[in-house]
């Protein structure tokens, strides 16, 4: 039995662990935070998941779907809120497609109990990782309550501990690894709509609801006890930005006159404003991801983005779902494995993280836009009637397995296709005619 070695029992991590033990290995897990099996979660300051297609996959394999989405909610569109308070639907995908609210800290406990009802699976927790020997395959942890020295050797080490990973931080240190590290210049503040007397939710459970407004956006979603997790993405500084909002009159004066009919239903707005701090987003690079076949990169370790498209989870969650492809074909040749992986996947992640900062522009500026309501009116349509023809590119990320280096270039040859048709005087008129369907599908 092969001794496999995970640092970092988040989601990803802990995820990875469930199919390395389904495969047979001896399975160590590592992590610097406390155990989590027994924790209440109240909250906190991790964006609301939205699980999608690629996620699903992944929690099939490791036989955990079902108890997953017992305790998550399906949202089938967004729900656009204008400044003056009226609001426009757009549906996802098709009928029955949907994205799903999922809260962070219970499928991350999930994924843990699940990974420990393996006997070959071993969880240790406050354990910090201090140095690896990438030659000899030993990983260094320091115990945070004892600090006695942990020195364990693997035949492979998954480092899956985060964006800013010790075990991606050793690989920095071997020749020709590339690496990248971009923060924007916006961050995000996480804020609540409580539930109803009744536990009802306030507003639509089943969609996202944004209020877009140009350089920064609102967003809720749904939790199961009836409460929205609201999150403010906001510029950190200039005019309007967290530090220009610093008395509580700047802050209602902001909410009031920007979101005026979500303040009605955010009663500790202030209180939660205050308490819960101002994160940052930063999206992470690096080539390769494997250090030969010692060492593989797998979630934000690997690549860590921006969470405007839903799929910083999804895409580490399919990073596992490759890797048990990769290893159904490579058996225990873990060299081509981990090489191909690389290979297969590094791409895929930039993609991704090039799709997200373009959807986050999307969010925030066009998406209560009449003219692009109309441009994804008529692709809804091309798709609906030409399938094989016309994926829209958020079906083609979200409800498809489509890999993301293909489904950006598709998306940017469908922009091309669709500029000049929007550009046409006539289209609000023309739009549902055969003559601009035609002008459309002669492109293809």
């Amino acid at each position: 039995m092969e001794k496999a070695l995970v640092v970092g029992a988040g989601l990803v991590g802990s995820l990875q662990a469930v199919l390395l033990a389904k495969k047979g290995h001896q399975v160590d897990v590592y992590d610097r935070r406390g155990d989590i099996r027994n924790v209440e979660f109240i909250g906190g300051r991790s964006i609301n998941l939205a699980l999608s297609n690629r996620g699903w996959k992944a929690l099939e394999l490791a036989g955990i779907a079902q108890d997953i989405k017992d305790i998550s909610i399906p949202m089938t569109g967004r729900k656009m809120h204008a400044v003056n308070g009226d609001i426009t639907y757009q549906a996802y995908g098709k009928e029955g497609e949907a994205i799903y609210s999922v809260p962070r800290g219970e499928l991350n406990r999930k994924l843990i109990l699940k990974a420990a009802e393996h006997e070959n699976v071993n969880l240790h927790f406050d354990m910090k990782c201090t140095d690896i020997d990438v030659k000899k395959g030993s990983v260094s942890f320091e115990d945070a309550k004892s600090g006695e020295k942990v020195i364990t050797e693997a035949t492979q080490i998954y480092g899956t501990d985060g964006a800013f990973s010790s075990v991606r931080a050793r690989l920095q240190k071997t020749d020709r690894f590339n690496y990248s590290q971009e923060y924007l210049r916006h961050g995000y503040k996480e804020l609540i709509i409580p539930a109803n007397e009744d536990g009802s939710h306030k507003m639509d459970k089943n969609a996202l609801h944004i209020w877009p407004r140009g350089e920064f956006m609102l967003i809720a979603l749904a939790n199961l006890d009836g409460s929205f997790t609201v999150t403010l993405f906001f510029p950190f500084e200039g005019e309007t930005s967290f530090a220009s909002l610093d008395t509580d009159a700047k802050i209602l004066a902001f909410f009031e006159e920007t979101f005026a009919d979500a303040v009605p239903l955010m009663p500790t707005l202030l209180k939660d404003y205050h308490e819960n701090p101002s994160a940052s987003l930063v999206i992470i690079r690096c080539d390769p991801w494997n250090y030969e076949d010692k060492v593989l990169l797998m979630g934000d370790s690997a690549h860590a983005i921006v969470p405007f498209y839903g799929q910083g989870m999804n895409s580490g969650f399919e990073d596992c779902s490759e890797w048990w492809r990769l290893a159904e074909k490579h058996g225990d040749n873990w060299a081509a494995m981990f090489k191909e992986f690389s290979e297969v996947r590094q791409p895929n992640g930039d993609a991704i993280a090039d799709l997200a900062l373009q959807n986050y522009i999307e969010m925030r500026d066009l998406v209560g836009d009449e003219m692009f309501l109309l441009r994804k009116k008529i692709e809804k349509k091309i798709y609906s009637k030409y399938p094989d023809k016309w994926v829209p590119l958020y079906s083609m990320v979200t409800f498809s397995h489509t890999a993301y280096a293909d489904a950006l270039a598709i998306g940017k040859k469908q922009e091309k296709i669709m500029d000049p048709i929007m550009a046409r005087t006539d289209i609000v008129q023309t739009w549902d005619s055969d003559e601009v369907e035609d002008a459309i599908m002669s492109q293809l």
